[in-house]
């Protein structure tokens, strides 16, 4: 019964006066051992049955035969368990059920007769056998201990002390325990029965709505039951001991059954964790020990949670292991607990699988003795059987003589033992049963053997193993430990000698008495001595050890024949007597010393003053002196040796100490003739150098201005020093931000670029020290790069300089390292942000400035009063609201009028204005103050808006970057309509600002609107902008942003003293006008969010379709170095088209089929099959130009294979694959690809083919069917050479692409299945992608001048450094180079909106003289409607007299007869074909990228071809039509002449001969030399607007026809597509780099309506559109600003033909 299970039992109980009073009824059934469920919920449902050892119907009466009593209860389970516990067996039984089910019931009982439980029946009937027991070697005795598991605690209940908790323990043989639990020796049953009343008292229960009396807690009595057996023969007690365990389980329940709460729900939930953690572990025992699992190897998963509970911990050993266990499962009947008693169904059916493993708990000893014993009497047996039973009398006689006995004693029996043995040779198998007898018996008399007896014989066989080795010199520690090795005291022996000083005397060699031999351990006899080497025979020599008859022993060694054996350095062939200390070496290595004991102290007794030698006596003198009787002088060689060497050194030394001066002597002279050579070559033109001002060369005034353009350029120029400010301290923002992150600080770092301008001046403390000198050189305002720290917890934005950041950064990092001693309520605390002691946070003020608006004074020049409603701009360039003010001249004794009681009425204040202070801060902030659109040269960088640049003058994209302001103040005051006349006239108008008066004006702050919610109080400052320290300020108001403007109505009086410093502020300058709000919103993103600031127009947020690629590096080029590019020579537009052709099966290449879905330009998805050869076709369009001109294709590598669009650049691409070139060269354009743009100037078509094994890249993503919804991703690089360039040109491309299987049938692309209309399209013509590039041929830069080494400058990037805690920042960046690029558009935005705001003063100002002049421009004589227009913008664009337009009206206009020679002249052109030559040459070379006022003036008065008045021709910095058109008539009435400016000019001269010429037909001689140019490709992203798309017609030259083509405006691009179900681009135009142009007179001659033209740098193109609304559109689309004026133009024209 080793390894029986545990025998399960289940008990129903009758029905209780709860479940009689619900009526219940009864869902349980048994049969036999078969107990079955009913369910009351669904009784249709098949009952449930489970199969028991027992199973009990207690649910009637007693006189129901099948009731199930107590007593039968006992006599199935109490009976056995006994009879295993007798046997020596821990047992244990336990209750299971749920509160209420009778488990106390079966396990303790009542008092009352026939109804006492398991425990007191097992322990009555335990006593009963006890005190049957007859045998007087039997004894036995009982100890009890009764604890309860309450709520995982654990109490003693049958020690009243103990009423604390008690711990449980764990010991490593005894298993799990309870500390200080009391056992109580029991000696009747009537203890045991009074300690079970004691301790059932002190139970804790408690009543329920399932059961009145629950047990609350786990009871656990235990009977610990010993049984001692004496056995008399052999004098040994043995004993068993049996634990009892008598386990009463809480009751399992539920929460809502029992009505459960405060006190009994925490108590419920602790009962229900010990039972469910009980299990746990009956599942986890039933599964390890289930059918599949028991061959198996235990798992890591097979764990056992016995520790989760006190309960389980302590019945341990009971579940699952040494013990014999029973488990009684108490139900109830009743079927409102179905719930309840299926589940102890289930629980009682896991527990039967579990298996226990339970032995005897008896001494190992005393079992191997007790069955040893047993077999001893079953051999005794055995020989009485056979009748030599005297035989075992006689031989345990014989071996029971004690070692006292004396010799007589054992010679008599010695006849008797002779006997014996005859005897035994007659009796069969008795020799065999007497030797297991013997072994038997001796076992038994070792295993009772005492302690004593062992420690005895132990002692005595260790006293004789430590004098055997004290022999051999081993000495012991006492406890056994070895001690150490010496030489032995008598024993002859040898040591062995080493070089290694820590190696001699390590081994040992006795000699033995008599012969010792040694040699080698193949010898024929066995060596005593085995030693090893290449000098040593198989039998060396011997030692020989004879002893005197005085006791001396005598060593002598004899030597074999031909073995070498030395004794003191002499080699012995004869036997020779060994003296203690000689050396014995044999062969050449083995080198040992002779050592006698006695013969040593033989000797020091005769000698006793012997004196010890100098020298010692080890291997290096045995080898000296071996050496020395060979007559070898050791130490006399080694120091002849060390002198050869020596001298060696020596020789060498000064040998090469005279090489190194030979070849320092001969550097010197080299370098002295170099030093001469370039004296000679570069001293000569030094000196000519600084004669040449001597012989100076006069420069023309023109030269002039372009040195003085340059110079002022360049000293100035800003982006690079911006950018490597960006770089530089990129890391230092990061790790700020970081920082910011771990310490939960609301606060976030950003780069930001603040510009000096009248919108956003800087603050004192953001500018560097010189800042002040600086500003009265510089030209234009300064842009210094700060940091913006958006303090996110008090809504409050702060500017830093990179020097305020880098020292709060210290103040932070200290704060970081302290941050975990510092407490967090510190670190929070606001008044520690208040008063600044947190480097990250500032004091913020609590109002803060909301925008500024300005008011221009221009009015006070003639009494006329004026009311202002000027726009609200924040520093960023965002219209936050509008301000109303009233400006008006004012008598000094004239009172302010009574507004009534809300008007705010200050005195009059005195303002003096010096004309020395004005002039000075005229000259230092002119530029700043009057920063026009010009101002900050924006128009370079806004290519969409489209103008023309002339390539050698046209800045870079590092010079546009630079904020130069490349305007003088003279060009400057021409935006002013005043400048136009003279001051003599304007002196004499204003007499009532005459120098020396007092002069009065007032200003009346209105109303502000507009303003948001987010600003509360608002209040308004103004001043002059030359007097930021005379500031007059409105009272604060409440703002709700809703309902009413917010009424100031402040009056303000200003009295000034004229002076000449006053009328010129007014005429230019105007009032600052300043709102500030108190901010109480926060609105900054939170942090690791940076967006793009919301000022950039919408049109520059480019979608990332797919990202463009650095080319791929070439495999067979050599790495050349790049030359430093400088200045652009020229720049063209090339149009890529790539195909991907396929292997068919007619041996043709047929261009794949592409995908065209996405509906972007040059994008396309190319659907290729899988395992077939390719080809790869590449088709360069471009016009036609002498610069460009393509030799060969060097390489055309592809790779980085991806499935992203996105490419590591970084990573080396082992799958890079050079193709083989099949062809190259120029080709002749298809059908489909010759355009009209071809029938007069045929586009450029250059053409090369390459063929593309894709297995070769070895990927699996080329070789496989791409997977769906996948596609791939390569990078192809073209390296191709050309004419008199230094290097090759890449052209670089992303190509997508989907793999289908070999046999797939691919579908057209959607494009090619809307053409089967139209047919005008083959398929094959549209499966490409195309590729829209810039190709810029730059001149190789001189590498010496200082502006290329600035160039050269690397500043390394900071922002990919990594800083600790960056992984927080969650994606985010430092702004870099495009912050630049969108200050600009900041900065052109508040230019712009600076430029409308005095535009609209200049037009309010205007409109208000024209109706107090309205009777002098009625009395002007009529004329024709072009003349009348000249006259009324005459006047509009000067408000100051009507004198002015009179003058401009009386000056003699140009004669018809000329006008009518040059439309004449033009019209011949256009009749003769040349239109777009002569058109394109006469307006593209004539300084097509100026788009300043002044600049176009000289552009209209240098073309004569040009109509003043029928072409309007703009710029985008033209914003005030007016002005412009005024402009236009002051060139018509005065001669042509070059205007003095600073302006980036013109480099050709517009020569009329010259314009004449066509480009096409230049003459050979005329071309310009061969120079070396940097040819530099780009990729052009395309835009994602569309401006417009629709049909136009172009003109074609040579057919005099008209084409209509698809087109699409995607600025700066225009794509041109044969129809609209054309997906690929057969043309483009460069918007950036064309010229619009309108004209009503060319319409008029050309009979043709609705038509404009675009001149591009190679031709002239012209263009109908469908009427004049779309042509209009058109307009709009192609050049916003030209469109508007040209509307602006017919309306004012309108208005005047009403008018007249």
């Amino acid at each position: 019964m080793a390894g029986a299970s545990v025998k399960v039992a289940v008990r129903v109980r009758p029905f209780n006066s709860r479940e009689m009073s619900r009526e219940s009824k009864c869902i349980i059934q048994m049969s036999g051992s078969t107990t079955t469920i009913l369910n009351p919920k669904q009784p249709k449902e098949t009952p449930k049955s489970f199969s028991f050892d027992y199973s009990y119907w207690s649910h009637t009466t007693p006189a129901d035969v099948n009731y199930a009593s107590q007593k039968q209860v006992y006599r199935d389970i109490g009976e056995e368990m006994l009879q295993h516990a007798f046997e020596g067996y821990n047992v244990c039984i336990f209750a299971y059920g749920q509160t209420g089910a009778g488990k106390s019931y079966t396990m303790m009982g009542k008092q009352e007769k026939d109804q006492q439980g398991i425990i007191p029946q097992l322990c009555e009937d335990l006593f009963s056998r006890i005190n049957d027991t007859t045998n007087d070697n039997m004894s036995y005795s009982v100890e009890v201990s009764y604890m309860e598991i309450y709520c995982e605690r654990v109490r003693d209940l049958l020690n009243p002390k103990n009423k604390g908790n008690l711990r449980v323990r764990e010991h490593p043989l005894m298993g799990p325990y309870v500390e200080d639990l009391s056992k109580l020796a029991v000696t009747s049953y009537n203890d045991i029965q009074d300690l079970m009343d004691s301790g059932n008292k002190a139970r804790t229960v408690a009543a329920t709505n399932m059961n009145e009396t629950s047990s609350r807690s786990h009871a656990v009595f235990n009977i610990i039951f010993t049984q001692k057996r004496h056995d008399a023969e052999t004098d040994i007690t043995t004993e068993k001991v049996s634990k009892i365990s008598l386990v009463d389980l809480a009751g399992s329940e539920r929460a809502d059954s029992t009505g459960a709460k405060g006190t009994r729900l925490k108590e419920g939930a602790n009962i229900n964790k010990s039972l469910t953690t009980l299990g746990k572990v009956i599942s986890a025992l039933a599964e390890m020990d289930s059918g599949p699992n028991k061959n198996k190897k235990k798992k890591k998963t097979d764990f056992i949670p016995y520790r989760d509970s006190v309960l389980t911990w302590l019945l341990r050993e009971n579940l699952g292991g040494n013990s014999r266990t029973a488990m009684v499962a108490a139900l109830s009947p009743a079927d409102i607990n179905y719930d309840e008693t299926l589940s102890t169904l289930r629980y009682a059916d896991r527990a039967k699988q579990i298996r226990c493993n339970a032995v005897i708990n008896e001494d190992p000893n005393n079992k191997l003795i007790r069955e040893l014993k047993d077999e001893v009497a079953r051999l005794r047996d055995l020989l009485y059987a056979q009748g030599l039973g005297d035989i075992i009398d006689m031989t345990n006689a014989i071996a029971g003589i004690s070692p006292s006995s004396s010799l007589s004693a054992l010679s008599s029996r010695a006849a008797s033992v002779a006997s014996l043995h005859e005897r035994i040779m007659f009796a069969p198998g008795s020799e065999e049963a007497i030797e297991r007898l013997k072994e038997t018996e001796k076992i038994i008399a070792e295993l009772n053997e005492t302690w004593e007896e062992k420690l005895r014989r132990t002692e005595a066989i260790r006293m004789e193993r430590e004098a055997l080795l004290a022999e051999m010199g081993v000495a012991m520690r006492e406890d056994g430990g070895t001690l150490g090795v010496f030489s032995p005291k008598k024993t002859p022996h040898l040591v062995n000698l080493n070089e290694d000083p820590l190696m001699s005397e390590c081994l040992l060699y006795y000699i033995k008495d008599g012969i010792t031999r040694v040699g080698r351990e193949d010898a024929e006899k066995r060596q005593d001595i085995v030693l090893s080497g290449h000098f040593i025979k198989e039998e060396h020599c011997l030692f020989r050890s004879d002893n005197k008859t005085s006791g001396e022993v005598i060593v002598t060694l004899e030597p074999c024949e031909g073995a070498d054996t030395y004794v003191n350095g002499k080699k012995v062939t004869e036997p020779s007597i060994l003296r203690s200390g000689n050396r014995i070496i044999m062969g050449k290595s083995h080198v040992f010393r002779f050592n006698h004991p006695e013969q040593a102290r033989q000797e020091r007794e005769r000698t006793p003053c012997a004196e010890t030698p100098a020298e010692p006596v080890d291997w290096a003198f045995a080898q000296r002196e071996l050496l020395e009787k060979q007559g070898i002088d050791m130490k006399q060689e080694m120091e002849q040796r060390l002198q050869e060497l020596e001298d060696q050194y020596r020789r060498e030394r000064e040998e090469a100490n005279y090489l190194l001066e030979q070849q320092r002597l001969d550097y010197e002279s080299k370098l002295e003739a170099l030093q001469k050579q370039m004296d000679s070559r570069y001293y000569p033109e030094a000196n000519e150098e600084e004669e040449e001002p001597e012989d100076e060369v006069q420069w023309t005034e023109r030269e002039f201005e372009l040195a003085l353009w340059a110079f002022r350029k360049w000293k100035w120029y800003q982006f690079t020093s911006l950018r490597d400010l960006l770089w530089g301290n990129a890391i230092f923002l990061k790790e700020a931000n970081a920082i910011s992150v771990e310490l939960k600080k609301k606060v976030q770092f950003q780069f930001v670029l603040l510009t000096d301008t009248l919108y956003s001046p800087l603050p004192p403390d953001l500018l560097p020290p010189d800042a002040a000198k600086d500003r009265e050189k510089r030209p234009f305002p300064r842009t210094i790069v700060a940091v913006e720290v958006q303090d996110q917890k008090n809504g409050a934005t702060h500017y830093w300089t990179l020097e305020k950041l880098r020292q709060r950064l210290d103040l932070m990092r200290e704060m970081y390292d302290r941050a975990a001693e510092v407490p967090s309520s510190v670190i929070d605390d606001c008044d520690n942000v208040v008063t600044g002691g947190d480097p990250f946070y500032d004091r913020f003020p609590w109002f803060r400035l909301v925008g500024r608006a300005f008011v221009y004074l221009s009015n006070l020049l003639y009494p006329v009063p004026l009311v202002h409603r000027v726009a609200i701009v924040s520093e960023k360039g965002e219209v936050k609201g509008f301000l109303r003010v009233a400006v008006q001249a004012i008598s000094a004794d004239e009172e302010a009028p009574d507004y009534g009681s809300g008007v705010r009425q200050s005195g009059t204040a005195k303002i003096s204005f010096d004309d020395q202070h004005f002039e000075k801060f005229q000259s230092e902030s002119c530029p700043a103050v009057g920063m026009s659109r010009s101002g900050t040269s924006q128009e370079e960088l806004r290519i969409v808006e489209g103008q023309g640049q002339v390539s050698d003058v046209g800045p870079s994209a590092d010079e546009v970057n630079n904020n130069t302001c490349t305007v003088t103040p003279e060009d400057l005051l021409l935006d002013s309509p005043e400048k136009s006349v003279s001051e003599g006239p304007l002196e004499t108008a204003l007499d009532h600002l005459k120098l020396g008066s007092m002069f009065t004006f007032r200003v009346t702050v209105l109303q502000a609107s507009s303003i948001s919610a987010e600003y509360a109080d608002i209040f308004c400052q103004f001043n002059f902008i030359h007097r930021h320290d005379e500031a007059f300020s409105t009272e604060p108001l409440k703002n709700t942003g809703r309902g009413p403007p917010l009424g100031f109505y402040h009056v303000q009086n200003i009295a000034v003293e004229v002076t000449k410093s006053f009328i010129e502020y007014i005429k230019s300058q105007p009032i600052v006008f300043e709102v500030f709000g108190h901010y109480q919103q926060h609105p900054f993103p939170p942090l690791c969010k940076d967006v793009l600031s919301p000022l950039r127009p919408s049109r520059r947020h480019l979608p990332r379709v797919m990202p463009l690629s650095k080319p791929v590096p070439a495999t067979k080029l050599s790495t050349m170095t790049r030359p430093s590019p400088g200045p652009c020579q020229c720049k063209y537009d090339l149009m890529v088209f790539f195909e991907i052709c396929e292997l068919e099966a007619n041996g043709d290449y047929i261009p794949a089929v592409v995908d065209h879905r996405g509906g972007m330009p040059c994008h396309g998805t190319f659907l290729l099959h899988q395992g077939i050869q390719r080809r790869i076709t590449v088709t360069l369009v471009h016009e036609t130009g002498s610069l460009i001109r393509w030799k060969e294709v060097r390489e055309l590598v592809v790779g980085r294979i991806r499935n992203t669009p996105e490419a590591d650049e970084s990573l080396i691409d082992p799958n890079i694959l050079s193709l083989n070139i099949l062809s190259s060269g120029y080709i002749h354009p298809s059908q489909d690809d010759r355009q009209f743009l071809d029938s007069d100037m045929p586009r450029t078509f250059y053409q090369f083919e390459t063929a593309w094994d894709s297995s070769m890249h070895n990927s699996l993503l080329l070789n496989r069917v791409t997977p769906y919804r996948e596609k791939i991703y390569i990078t192809l690089s073209a390296y191709i050479e050309m004419e008199n360039c230094t290097q090759p040109a890449v052209i670089t491309k992303d190509f997508c692409m989907v793999f289908y299987s070999r046999d797939a049938k691919l579908p057209a692309s959607r494009s090619i299945r809307n053409l089967f209309g139209s047919g005008s399209l083959r398929a094959s013509e549209s499966n490409r992608v195309t590729g829209v590039y810039e190709l810029s041929l730059c001149r190789v830069a001189d590498a010496g001048s200082p502006g290329m080494q600035r160039r050269r400058r690397r500043v390394l990037d900071t922002s990919v450094a990594y800083v600790r805690g960056e992984e927080n920042l969650a994606g985010w960046r430092p702004r870099s180079d495009s912050l630049i690029l969108d200050h600009q558009w900041e900065l052109e935005k508040l230019s712009l909106l600076q430029e409308v705001e005095k535009t609209r003063h200049y037009l309010l100002l205007r409109e208000k003289l024209e109706t107090t002049q309205r009777l002098g421009l009625e009395t002007l004589s009529p004329c024709s409607s072009e003349d009348s227009e000249s006259r009324s913008t005459s006047c509009v664009s000067s408000p100051l007299s009507v004198d002015g337009a009179a003058e401009s009206h009386t000056s003699p206009p140009e004669s018809p007869s000329e006008r009518q020679k040059e439309l004449a002249v033009k019209c011949l052109r256009l009749l003769t074909h040349t239109f777009n030559r002569e058109y394109s040459h006469s307006h593209v070379c004539i300084s097509a990228s100026e788009s300043k006022l002044s600049e176009m003036s000289v552009t209209l008065m240098r073309d004569p071809s040009m109509p003043v008045l029928g072409v309007t021709t703009l710029t985008p910095s033209s914003t005030c039509p007016s002005l412009v058109e005024g402009r236009y008539n002051a060139i018509d009435v005065r001669p042509p002449q070059v205007s003095s400016r600073a302006e980036s000019p013109d480099l050709e001269p517009a020569v009329e001969g010259e314009q004449k010429k066509s480009p096409g037909h230049r003459p050979e001689e005329e071309k310009e030399p061969q120079r070396l140019l940097v040819p530099d490709i780009q990729e052009i992203r395309v835009s994602p607007i569309v401006s417009k798309k629709g049909y136009l017609h172009f003109l074609e030259p040579h057919t005099n026809g008209w084409v209509k083509r698809f087109v699409v405006v995607r600025r700066p691009y225009v794509y041109i597509y044969n129809s609209d179900k054309d997906m690929v681009e057969r043309a483009i135009l460069n918007l950036s780099k064309a010229q619009v142009e309108y004209s009503e007179d060319q319409q008029a001659m050309l009979k043709t309506p609705n038509t404009f033209a675009v001149c591009t740098e190679h031709r002239g193109i012209l263009l109908q559109a469908s009427s004049d609304k779309d042509m209009h559109d058109w307009l709009y689309a192609f050049n916003p600003l030209l469109a508007g004026s040209i509307r602006s133009k017919l309306s004012r024209r309108r208005t005047a033909q009403m008018r007249i």
